[in-house]
C-alpha cells in the first residue's frame, strides 16, 4: 500500500550540439550521461550542467555528415574506461574516455541493427543486418554467429503425448479460422530486432520479425548463444522487449483488438499474466525494468496526431501488489516534438532513478521513493485511513472501521484524470480530508462526503525553521519524515534507508520503515522485528543503543514478524498495527508494547471495562489489572465491580490471580517509578491475592450478595489457603434458607459451581468439616465414590453422642486440634483416649490449656510433656512442668540431668532432702559442671584429671568420648579443607606471576630501543612507567596471595593435635589417632615444600637502577631492565617474610603408624 513520492527532479536545458540523442547510457562510477547522437558521443553531468568530454563521430567517417546516421547501441565500460559505440553502417567503436581517442575494433559489412552487453560485461551480443547473431567476448573475439530465425523450437522443446493439440481446443465465438490466422506485426513497428538479458546473465532473448509470418517472435538464446526456446505465435505482439532483473518474466506488449496489454513471457517462451493499459488510442515505444524489478516504466505515444499533426508522449510507472498492477506516476510531455522523450534508462545503481533525454537535449534526472500516505491524526476521530494512487483512482482503506485486504478497498475516488501525489489534511479533527494531485496539474480535495478541485496556480511555499530561526536542511531527500518528542525535546525522524534525527545524528541502518504514533516510535527492521520504541522515557543515546541491540526476554519493545514485512499504519487510540507483507497481503497484530501502553492509560482513567475486554481477547494476564497500582485498585474495587457487571467476567479475574508482581516479570513498566508495585502495596504483610480476594468479598457482599453469589465462593476458594469450608457453609445455607429472588443462586447451582473450581473428592473430605450430614450426602452425590463406602460411615458417625461425632470427623480429617477440642468435651472416661491423642500428635500445649491446673487430667497432661522435653534434651523446662505440678524428686532428677545447679538446689531444699545428701549433691554438680566445661575446652588432660579425681567415670561415656569422636572428625575436615586452599593458592600465585612477569616483558618491547638514534633517557622513563603500570594489577594479587598463604601456613596448633593424639590412644581409639596424625603430617610437609616457592629469595629486595657519572648506557639499561618488585606499603611488608617451620616441637606418638 505504498506510492511513489518524487523527491526532486534535476532538469538542465544547457546542453546544446548538433542532432538530436539517438540513445545514451549512464557512466556508474560518476554518474554523467554518455549520450550518442548522428554526429557525436557527448558526456554530460546534469548536476553541474557541464560537457565533460565530446568527440565528433562524422569526423573519422564512422557516421555521414549529412545526419542520415544512426546509433543502435552505447554502453558504459568501466574496466576498460570506454565507451562501446555500435553505428548501422556496422561499425563497433570504441571511445576512450581517459584518452579522449576514437578506436573502431569491428566492422560488420551487413551492418548492425542491435547490441547488448552482458550484465557482467563479459560477452556482447549484435544483431546484423543480415538477420544473424554474433556473439563475441569483451576483447570482442568472436565466438560464434547464427540466424536469428530457426526452425528448431530450441533445447527445452516441450514433450507432448499426442492429445489437446491447440488446434482441436476451443477458440471462443470466431472459431478455428480466427485462431489460425496469424496477424503482422502492427504498422508503427520499427522492424529493428530487440535485445534483453537475463539479470544473472546466463540468457538473453531477441524480438524479431518473422520474414515468414511478418510477426514478431521471441527466441530465447542461453550464454553460448545456443537456442533455448521459441515463444508461441502471439497476435498482436509489439516491438518493447525487457528481462525483468530478478529473471523471472519477460516483458512485451500486445494489441487486442478492443483493449491494449503488457504480457509476460516465461523463459519457455509461454505466456505467464498480463495487465491492460488504461487506453486504446496509444502505443508502446519501450518498457524498462529498473534494477531491482520493483517498477516497469512504459513508454507511450498517440498513435494517431492531433489537430494539429502532433503527438502527445507519456511516461507511466507501474508496480505491482497482491497480484494487481497499480499506475503509481504518469508524466505527461504534451505533444511539442522537441519536449518529446528521444531516450530514457533507469539509472543501474540507485533503482527509482530515471533518466530522460528530450529531442532538443533537455535532461531530467527524476528520484522518486516509496512512502504510505496515511492519514496524521491521532484521536479516536480518525479512521485510520490510507490511500493508494491506481491511475486515475485513489483507494482508500478506513482501518478503524475495517481491515480490507489490497487491491480491495473501503471506498475509491473516481478523479478526471491520472494521479501523481496524494496527501491528508494534519489539522486536528479534519485528518480524514484528503487532496490529490493529479497529471494535468490540478489539485482535487475531497471532504466530508464531497470532491472538488482547485485549479489555483499560486503556491506559497515558506521556510522549516527551527525554534532559534535557523533554516532546517536535510542532508538528503528524506521520502518520510516525523515529528516526535524525545526526552522532553522536539525533534525529527528522518527515514531514508537509515534512521537520522533532527540534528543528524546516526542512530540505526537497518530500518525498514517507521511511523510515529503518540509517544512511541515503531519500525520494522531488516533482521524480520517489529520495535516499539517509548520516546518520552528514552534519550537520544538510550534510542540508539536500543536499536543495535539485541531484545531481552520478556522485552515488550519487540516482537518477531514475517520476513520483509512493513508498517502501513497504526490505529489513533487502539491497540492495532497494521502490516504488509512482500506479496501485499495485510496483518493486524497488537504490539505488546502499544497495547500495555493503551491498557495503562485505561487503567489510569479507571477504564476497567476497556482494559478488561482487551486483556482477555489479546490474552494478557489479568493480574496487571491490580498490579498496576493496587493502591487505586482497592480504592475503587466498587467501581471495577459496576463497569464489569459480568459473574463470570468477575470469576475469571479471580481464578487468574497469583502472586507474581507482573510489572516486574511478565510486563515491566518502561516508567516504574511512576506507578505503585504490588510488592510494595502489601505494607501489612498480607498476601496480594488474600487481599483482592477480600477486597473483592468485601465490595460484593456490600452491593448484592446475591448477584454475585458465585463470585463470593470464588474469593473463598482462590484464597492462598482455600477456604472451602466457609464456601460450603454459605452453600449450606443457600440450602437451609433459599432465596426468594427470581435469578437468585440455588443451593443446588452454587455447589454444582464449587465442584467445577475444586477435586470433587477434596470437597467431600472438606464437608464433613461442616458437620452437615445433608450437605455431606449432596456433595457424595456429585462424586465418584460407591454408595457402599460412605454411607456405612456417614449412618455410624449418626449414632455417636455430637462431640464424639465432631471427633471421630476431625480426627479422619487429620485436624487434630479440632478433634482435641472436641474429645475434652466427652467427658473423664475418655481421657485416656485424650492423652493418647496428645502424645501421637504432640499437642500437650494445646491440651494444658484445656484443663484447669488444679485438676488431675492437668497434672496428668504435664507430666506426660515432661517426659517429651526430656527426650527432646530439653531437660530444664521437664523440670520446671514437674516442679510446677509438685512432682519433686522427678523435677530434681531432671534438673540434675541437664547440670542446671540452681534450680537442683532449691527443689532439693524443697523436698527436703537431709544435710549429707544435699552436701554431696552440690559437690556432684559442681564437679560435672567443671568437667563438662574442660571438655567444651577440648582440655581433655584436665578433665581426665577431675574425673578420677572426684570418681565420675559415667561422665567418661556420656561426655568425654563422644566429644573425642567430634573433635576427631572436625579436625579431619579442617586439615582437607586448608589443604586444599594452600594448593589453591599456591598455584593462583604462580600465574599471578606469570602476568606480572609477561605484562612488564611486553612493555619492554614496547617502550625499548628501536633504533640507534633513540634517545637513552627517553627509552629509560618509558620502561620505568611501563613497569609502574603493569605492576600495579599484579602486585595487588600477588600481596592477596601471600595474605591467604601466611593464614594456611599458621593454620593448626601442634599441641591441640598432640593432646588430642594422646586421649584418641587412651580410649583405643587407635585407627582414628592414626589417620589424624597422618593427615597433619601431610600438611606440614606440603607446606614445608611450598615455602621456598612461595616466599623466594630477595621477595622484599629491589634493585636501584645504576647511574651516576662512571656508568655508561648499556650499564643503566641493563639495570632498569632487571626484574624488580613495586615498592610495598610498610603495613606489607611482614607478608613478604619468610615463615620458618618450628622443626624442635616433637608431637607425634611413636606407637601410631
Amino acid at each position: 500500500m505504498r506510492n511513489l513520492k518524487l523527491l526532486k527532479c534535476l532538469s538542465s536545458v544547457e546542453l546544446q550540439s548538433p542532432g538530436s540523442p539517438q540513445c545514451f547510457s549512464v557512466r556508474t562510477d560518476t554518474g554523467s550521461l554518455l549520450i550518442s547522437s548522428q554526429f557525436s558521443i557527448t558526456e554530460y553531468d546534469p548536476p553541474t550542467g557541464q560537457v565533460l568530454n565530446e568527440v565528433s563521430l562524422t569526423s573519422e567517417d564512422y557516421l555521414p555528415e549529412d545526419g542520415q546516421g544512426v546509433v543502435v547501441g552505447i554502453q558504459d565500460l568501466p574496466d576498460q574506461e570506454s565507451v562501446c559505440v555500435a553505428t548501422s553502417r556496422g561499425d563497433v567503436v570504441l571511445y576512450n574516455l581517459s584518452t579522449n581517442q576514437l578506436e573502431c575494433v569491428g566492422t560488420v559489412d551487413s551492418g548492425l541493427t542491435a547490441m547488448s552487453w552482458s550484465p557482467d560485461q563479459e560477452v556482447v551480443v549484435f544483431c546484423t543486418g543480415q538477420e544473424t547473431i554474433i556473439l563475441m567476448t569483451k576483447d570482442f573475439e568472436p565466438i560464434t554467429e547464427v540466424d536469428i530465425h530457426q526452425n528448431e523450437f530450441g533445447e527445452g522443446k516441450f514433450i507432448t503425448v499426442g492429445w489437446g493439440k491447440k488446434e482441436t481446443q476451443f477458440h471462443g465465438s470466431e472459431g478455428k479460422q480466427a485462431a489460425q490466422k496469424k496477424a503482422p506485426a502492427v504498422p508503427w513497428d520499427d522492424r529493428r530486432p530487440r535485445i534483453t538479458w537475463r539479470g544473472d546473465g546466463q540468457l538473453f532473448a531477441v524480438s524479431a520479425i518473422c520474414p515468414q509470418t511478418g510477426a514478431r517472435k521471441v527466441r530465447v538464446w542461453n550464454r553460448e548463444c545456443v537456442l533455448q526456446a521459441t515463444s508461441e505465435a502471439v497476435n498482436g505482439l509489439e516491438q518493447p522487449l525487457c528481462w525483468k532483473p530478478s529473471g523471472s518474466l519477460i516483458a512485451s506488449s500486445q494489441r487486442h483488438p478492443n483493449k491494449h496489454s503488457v504480457v509476460f513471457m516465461e523463459k519457455n517462451g509461454l505466456l505467464h499474466g498480463d495487465f491492460t493499459l488504461p487506453f486504446a488510442k496509444e502505443k508502446v515505444k519501450e518498457l524498462l525494468w529498473n534494477s531491482d524489478s520493483s517498477v516497469l516504466a512504459v513508454w507511450l505515444e498517440d498513435m494517431n496526431p492531433g489537430e494539429d499533426g502532433k503527438r502527445n508522449t507519456y511516461i507511466q510507472l507501474w508496480t505491482v501488489g497482491n497480484y494487481h498492477w497499480y499506475l503509481k506516476q504518469s508524466l505527461h510531455f504534451g505533444n511539442d516534438p522537441l519536449k518529446a522523450p528521444a531516450c530514457l534508462c533507469w539509472d543501474p545503481e540507485k533503482p527509482l532513478r530515471l533518466h530522460l533525454l528530450t529531442r532538443a537535449w533537455a535532461s531530467y534526472t527524476y528520484d522518486w521513493g516509496w512512502c504510505t500516505d496515511r492519514s496524521p491524526g491521532d484521536d479516536s476521530q480518525d479512521n485510520a485511513n490510507v490511500a493508494v494512487i491506481d491511475g486515475d483512482k485513489v483507494l482508500v482503506t478506513t482501518f478503524r472501521q475495517c481491515v480490507v485486504p489490497p487491491p480491495m478497498c473501503s471506498y475509491e475516488l473516481q478523479l478526471p484524470a491520472a494521479v501523481n501525489m496524494v496527501t491528508f489534511h494534519s489539522q486536528p479533527q479534519r485528518t480524514n480530508e484528503l487532496a490529490a494531485l493529479t497529471a494535468d496539474s490540478r489539485l482535487h480535495i475531497y471532504g466530508r462526503g464531497s470532491l472538488f478541485w482547485c485549479n489555483s496556480t499560486e503556491v506559497t511555499v515558506s521556510e522549516w525553521k527551527d525554534s532559534t530561526g535557523y533554516t532546517v536542511n536535510f542532508p538528503l531527500p528524506c521520502v518520510h519524515t516525523a515529528l516526535c518528542t524525545i526526552n522532553g525535546q522536539v525533534e525529527v525522524n528522518i527515514f531514508a534507508l537509515i534512521l537520522y534525527i533532527f540534528s543528524f545524528i546516526y542512530v540505526a541502518s537497518n530500518v525498514s520503515s517507521f511511523v510515529v504514533y503518540d509517544e512511541f516510535l515503531l519500525l520494522t527492521t531488516h533482521a524480520h522485528t517489529c520495535r516499539c520504541l517509548h520516546l518520552a522515557t528514552m534519550s537520544l543515546k538510550d534510542l540508539k543503543a536500543a536499536l543495535s541491540s539485541e531484545a531481552t526476554q520478556n522485552d515488550e519493545s519487540t516482537r518477531r514478524v514475517e520476513r520483509g514485512s512493513r508498517i502501513v499504519t497504526v490505529v489513533p487510540q487502539d491497540t492495532r498495527l497494521i502490516l504488509q507483507m512482500p506479496r501485499g497481503n495485510l496483518e493486524t497484530i497488537h504490539h505488546r508494547a502499544l497495547v500495555l501502553a493503551q491498557l495503562r492509560k485505561w487503567l489510569d482513567d479507571l477504564k476497567f471495562r476497556d482494559a478488561f475486554e482487551c486483556m482477555r481477547k489479546l490474552r494478557i494476564n489479568l493480574n496487571l489489572i491490580y498490579d498496576h497500582n493496587p493502591k487505586v485498585f482497592l480504592e475503587n474495587v466498587e467501581t471495577f465491580l459496576n463497569q464489569i457487571d459480568s459473574i463470570n467476567n468477575v470469576n475469571l479475574f479471580l481464578t487468574e490471580l497469583k502472586e507474581d508482581d507482573t510489572t516486574k516479570t511478565m510486563y515491566p513498566n518502561p516508567a516504574s517509578a511512576a506507578c505503585q508495585s504490588a510488592s510494595a502495596s502489601g505494607a501489612d504483610g498480607k498476601k496480594k491475592v488474600d487481599t483482592i480476594c477480600d477486597a473483592l468479598r468485601s465490595a460484593m457482599e456490600t452491593l448484592d450478595p446475591l448477584k454475585f453469589c458465585l463470585c463470593i465462593l470464588t474469593s473463598h476458594v482462590r484464597k492462598t489457603t482455600p477456604e472451602l469450608e466457609i464456601a460450603l457453609q454459605k452453600v449450606h445455607e443457600l440450602r437451609v434458607n433459599p432465596p426468594s429472588e427470581k435469578n437468585a443462586v440455588s443451593a443446588e447451582e452454587a455447589l454444582k459451581y464449587l465442584l467445577f473450581l475444586v477435586n470433587v473428592n477434596e470437597l467431600y473430605e472438606h464437608s464433613l468439616g461442616t458437620y452437615d450430614f445433608d450437605l455431606v450426602l449432596m456433595v457424595a452425590e456429585k462424586s465418584q465414590k460407591d454408595p457402599k463406602e460412605y454411607l456405612p460411615f456417614l449412618n455410624m458417625l449418626k449414632t455417636l453422642e455430637p462431640n464424639y461425632q465432631r471427633y471421630t470427623i476431625d480426627k479422619h480429617l487429620k485436624r487434630y486440634k479440632k478433634a482435641l477440642h472436641h474429645l475434652s468435651k466427652c467427658g473423664e472416661e475418655h481421657f485416656t483416649e485424650v492423652l493418647n491423642l496428645v502424645k501421637d500428635q504432640r499437642l500437650y500445649t494445646e491440651a494444658l490449656q484445656l484443663y484447669p491446673a488444679e485438676s488431675q487430667q492437668y497434672k496428668m497432661l504435664s507430666v506426660a510433656y515432661a517426659e517429651h522435653l526430656v527426650e527432646q534434651q530439653q531437660a530444664e523446662q521437664a523440670g520446671l512442668l514437674l516442679w510446677r505440678c509438685g512432682e519433686m524428686p522427678r523435677a530434681l532428677q531432671a534438673f540434675v540431668s541437664c547440670t542446671s545447679w540452681r534450680h537442683a538446689l532449691a527443689v532439693a531444699v524443697h523436698i527436703p532432702l537431709p544435710p549429707e545428701q544435699l552436701a554431696q549433691l552440690a559437690r556432684d554438680l559442681d564437679c560435672e559442671e567443671a568437667i563438662s566445661a574442660l571438655i567444651e575446652g577440648a582440655a581433655w588432660e584436665e578433665a581426665l584429671r577431675l574425673i578420677y579425681l572426684y570418681s565420675r567415670q559415667d561422665i567418661a561415656e556420656t561426655h568425654l568420648k563422644p566429644a573425642l569422636l567430634e573433635a576427631h572428625s572436625n579436625q579431619l575436615t579442617f586439615l582437607e579443607s586448608q589443604k586444599t586452599l594452600f594448593t589453591r593458592h599456591k598455584n593462583r600465585l604462580v600465574v599471578v606471576r606469570e602476568q606480572k612477569e609477561k605484562a612488564r616483558l611486553e612493555l619492554l618491547d614496547e617502550d625499548g630501543p628501536d633504533c640507534a638514534d633513540a634517545e637513552l633517557y627517553s627509552e629509560a622513563s618509558s620502561v620505568l612507567t611501563g613497569s609502574r603500570i603493569g605492576s600495579k594489577y599484579s602486585q595487588s594479587n600477588s600481596l592477596k596471595e601471600h595474605i591467604q598463604l601466611l593464614d594456611t601456613a599458621s593454620i593448626a596448633d601442634t599441641d591441640e593435635i598432640h593432646s588430642l593424639l594422646k586421649a584418641l590412644v587412651l580410649f583405643q581409639f587407635d585407627t582414628l589417632a592414626s589417620s589424624l596424625q597422618t593427615n597433619y603430617s601431610e600438611l606440614l610437609q606440603l607446606i614445608e615444600k611450598g615455602i621456598p616457592e612461595i616466599w623466594q629469595e630477595g621477595l622484599q629486595q629491589g634493585q636501584t637502577p645504576i647511574t651516576g657519572p662512571n656508568s655508561t648506557a648499556n650499564s643503566i639499561m641493563a639495570s632498569f631492565q632487571q626484574p624488580r618488585p613495586s615498592a610495598v606499603p610498610q603495613q606489607d611488608a611482614e607478608i613478604l617474610i619468610r615463615p620458618k617451620m618450628r622443626q624442635s616441637v616433637k608431637w607425634k606418638l611413636c606407637m601410631l603408624k
